[in-house]
């Protein structure tokens, strides 16, 4: 299944930019609203968004950081987000592969994990979350936004999930 992932992934980047709607379904721009009301505080220091996908989350993220790092493992959705973000000078994007390729001795107030975790199996999360613990500065916020319909691609249910997350980060 992991390794169906980056051929699927580049199939929809392939067909359109925006193959999710980012930019025009209304599902997707409540989502953004209420992760954004959610933050508990205006501002943060060092954003980090893997899985960043079309970009339409960072450039809303990067309003409330002083540096973004968006990352996604998929080098065409990562041309988009460049392209997306290219106004922006306090956002960097990169082509990442979690969990293995999180940023070595990075430090985040401010990670955001939407729509990521469900893709990767109960080993690759716990690692994730052991290199997301590294990283978190301690006044540190932590967000995961998911959908919890079940479908095709994913790895683990969304509840299962977040309560793997929501442990290891107590």
């Amino acid at each position: 299944m992991m390794d169906e992932l980056p051929r699927y992934f580049a199939s929809l980047y392939q067909r359109e930019e925006d193959p999710y709607g980012l930019r025009t379904r209304w599902y997707e721009q409540r989502k953004r609203e209420v992760l954004l009301a959610a933050l508990p505080q205006a501002r943060f220091r060092h954003g980090y968004e893997p899985g960043c996908g079309a970009a339409e989350l960072t450039v809303r993220l990067a309003e409330r950081c002083d540096a973004l790092l968006a990352a996604d493992f998929d080098a065409a959705a990562c041309a988009v987000a460049r392209r997306r973000t290219a106004h922006l000078p306090n956002v960097r994007v990169e082509v990442q592969d979690l969990p293995g390729q999180w940023p070595a001795d990075a430090r985040f107030d401010l990670v955001v994990l939407c729509e990521v975790g469900y893709f990767l199996s109960r080993e690759a999360l716990a690692l994730l979350v052991q290199r997301l613990k590294a990283s978190l500065t301690d006044d540190g916020t932590v967000v995961c936004c998911d959908w919890k319909p079940d479908f095709d691609r994913r790895q683990l249910p969304t509840d299962a999930m977040h309560a793997l997350m929501h442990d290891a980060l107590q």
